[in-house]
């Protein structure tokens, strides 16, 4: 019989959900970005917070992206249920309750 080799264990990967709380946001939430001023927003979903800081993002034909946080907007419900949209830098320098599970 051969000996066996060792294997290295492989450390699971991290949970997206941990990394994205101190932004305010949670993966599969509905964001908005564009690159300039003058470009249309186009929609997507919440994936994971990218190495370089980045957003981590699929957009509607299920790309994936990775968009700097300055050029995100979440999207929440005003007072009254209407829909609207706050830049993301706004969201993650308020400070906010976390939801117990």
């Amino acid at each position: 019989m051969t000996p066996r080799k060792a294997t290295a264990k492989v450390p699971p990967p991290p949970d997206p959900a941990i990394d994205l709380a101190p932004l305010g946001l949670k993966p599969g939430e509905s964001i908005r970005w564009r690159r300039r001023e003058t470009d249309r927003w186009r929609d997507g979903t919440v994936t994971r917070l990218e190495r370089d800081g980045s957003l981590g993002l699929t957009d509607t034909k299920g790309a994936a992206r990775a968009i700097p946080l300055d050029q995100i907007q979440v999207q929440l419900r005003g007072p009254r249920g209407a829909k609207t949209w706050e830049p993301l830098r706004e969201r993650a320098a308020r400070s906010e309750q976390l939801q117990l599970e």
